[in-house]
């Protein structure tokens, strides 16, 4: 008797994806918790000064900024530096408001924790950063931060 042989297919076997699904709103998931959207838009140029000693901030949820450079639309607004709260322009005086309303925006428990940082442009010069200071200080917001970027360690024998 003869047997008989069936036929082997040649073909590629197909993936199974009904885990695909799964596997999309999963990333889509993690995407959406580890992304920070972006709070506040830039009006004003800002490089921050370099320096070498830098500590973080712990709980930058209690930090209110204050960014103080020239104006990136310098035809428009010219090139005096500006304050900029939040997303707009905003004068010397406006200051006190700002830190009441960030205050207010706090939980109780949390006020005496909130820290201004100041995010100011390298060739500003210091009379307006000594203006916000003196109103920040009348606000009684005494916790200030400049914020700077890191350099590396400066070799000072290298400098002669």
């Amino acid at each position: 008797m003869a047997r008989f042989k069936r036929e082997k297919k040649s073909g590629v076997q197909t993936i199974n994806t009904s885990s695909l699904p799964d596997i999309i709103f999963m990333l889509l998931f993690f995407f959406m918790v580890t992304t920070v959207m972006r709070e506040v838009t830039l009006i004003v140029k800002i490089k921050p000064p370099e320096a070498t000693e830098v500590q973080k901030l712990e709980r930058k949820s209690l930090v209110s900024y204050i960014y103080i450079g020239e104006p990136k639309k310098s035809k428009m607004f010219g090139t005096k530096p500006r304050i900029q709260l939040n997303d707009q322009f905003a004068r010397v005086s406006d200051i006190p408001a700002f830190i009441t309303s960030e205050r207010q925006a706090r939980d109780e428990s949390e006020r005496k924790f909130i820290t201004t940082s100041l995010k100011v442009d390298e060739n500003i010069k210091m009379g307006i950063v000594t203006d916000v200071k003196q109103e920040l200080r009348k606000s009684g917001a005494f916790k200030i931060n400049y914020s700077t970027r890191k350099v590396g360690k400066i070799d000072f024998n290298r400098l002669y």
